[in-house]
């Protein structure tokens, strides 16, 4: 299984990311074209060579203009603006999913609703570039998991738009819940709520370097030069043996007191935290009651925030969880040709082999509406298209 491992010694922004990304072999070009069709003005996608400490890596800047609107968005600015561009679906879901998590982040420490949440600095031009480019340049990589170190998140004062707060400000400490931090004394914001959220949302795990079969490195520079402190962060990628061997813990509660419209929600709110699947099981219980048992699947670092929405968005009093071990295919996505035009599908190997493919449903369906036609016949179609491409088959 193809793996990026993101070495957050010196802490994770949104600029590193990209700097990392290209200097990894991403084209710059590509994040480029793909973030034009958001229809942002007044700004310029740079990336120069640069030097932290004695080590190089890759500075890429965003470049304002004076025609740039760097005014505050709220969450549903910005999903609007991302729902009316022609990036992939995929793309559009993923930068609208870690958009929620930062609104979430702020509305919850300034004791508000998100729909009140008014982003600044996140909501800038910039920080909607270093998002949404960073999650194309991530897709453009294909890998099949994404682990990541503990994050140093620096120490000291930052300077925003709220005044002088402490590091890590208050929403990066509401985005770090449940993933593994330090600080190694420096005196500066390392870690970034832009940063803290995307890698959140990547990360399985945050452990120490697996054992795998090194292919590429990058490093993206941070703004900051720090005297004595290479500030990079670096991005190592590489095979890892075996069939996607891991850890996953099961999260179980069981409910006989609950409104029912309320699941939807929660199932939504632990998709958001990080949860791989949840599903609903009905049962019986004392004085044979009827039941529901919700049962989350989540990566071991996402256990506490799944947790903690079970235990208060919903009427449990207690939760038990189990660590288990689990075997995946090696996983790639890739875009299929086909007579309908491009559709995303999901590709399962074993061992080198390909025993899996999966067309994307909404694509399938989107299709299946606009044409008239059942599913069922779109997906023979597209599976015929992917491995015609695989086999070099007509």
């Amino acid at each position: 299984m193809k793996v990026a491992y993101f070495d957050c010694h010196s802490g994770i922004s949104g600029d590193m990311i990209l700097g990392a990304l290209v200097d990894a072999g991403v084209k710059l070009q590509t994040i480029r074209t793909g973030l034009a069709s958001l229809g942002l003005k007044g700004y310029e996608l740079k990336s120069k060579r640069v030097k932290r400490g004695l080590f190089g890596g890759t500075k890429v800047d965003v470049v304002l203009s004076s025609k740039a609107h760097t005014h505050s968005r709220t969450f549903a600015d910005i999903e609007r603006l991302l729902k009316r561009s022609k990036l992939p679906k995929s793309v559009i879901e993923d930068s609208i999913e870690i958009f929620l998590r930062i609104g979430k982040a702020e509305a919850k420490v300034h004791r508000t609703r998100i729909d009140k949440v008014h982003f600044h600095e996140v909501g800038a031009v910039d920080s909607i570039v270093d998002i949404v480019g960073g999650i194309i340049g991530m897709q453009e990589l294909n890998v099949g998991q994404v682990l990541a170190s503990p994050l140093n998140t620096g120490e000291g004062t930052v300077q925003c738009e709220h005044g002088v707060l402490p590091v890590p400000a208050p929403a990066t400490l509401e985005l770090l819940k449940g993933i593994p931090c330090y600080s190694s004394g420096i005196s500066y914001e390392l870690t970034t709520p832009t940063g803290a959220a995307m890698i959140g949302f990547w990360a399985e795990a945050f452990q120490s370097l697996p054992v795998m079969k090194i292919e590429t490195s990058g490093y993206g520079a941070g703004s900051y030069i720090i005297k004595g402190h290479a500030n990079l962060l670096r991005i190592i990628m590489g095979e890892v043996e075996g069939k996607g061997v891991g850890k996953v813990v099961l999260v179980e509660t069981n409910i006989d007191d609950m409104n029912p419209e309320f699941y939807d929600h929660i199932m939504d709110s632990l998709y958001s935290a990080g949860a791989l699947d949840v599903y609903f099981t009905s049962i019986q219980m004392k004085k044979n009651r009827p039941a529901v048992k919700i049962s989350v699947l989540a990566p071991p670092a996402k256990r506490e925030a799944v947790s903690r929405i079970l235990l208060t968005e919903t009427s449990t009093f207690g939760i038990r969880f189990t660590e288990m071990d689990r075997i995946i295919l090696d996983r790639q996505i890739m875009q299929v040709q086909t007579s309908y035009g491009k559709v995303t599908v999901k590709v399962g190997s074993l061992d080198g082999q390909v025993v899996r493919f999966s067309p994307e449903y909404e694509n399938c369906k989107q299709i299946a509406r606009k044409k008239k036609i059942p599913i069922k016949t779109v997906y023979d179609t597209v599976l015929q298209s992917a491995k015609n491409k695989l086999t070099g088959g007509e």
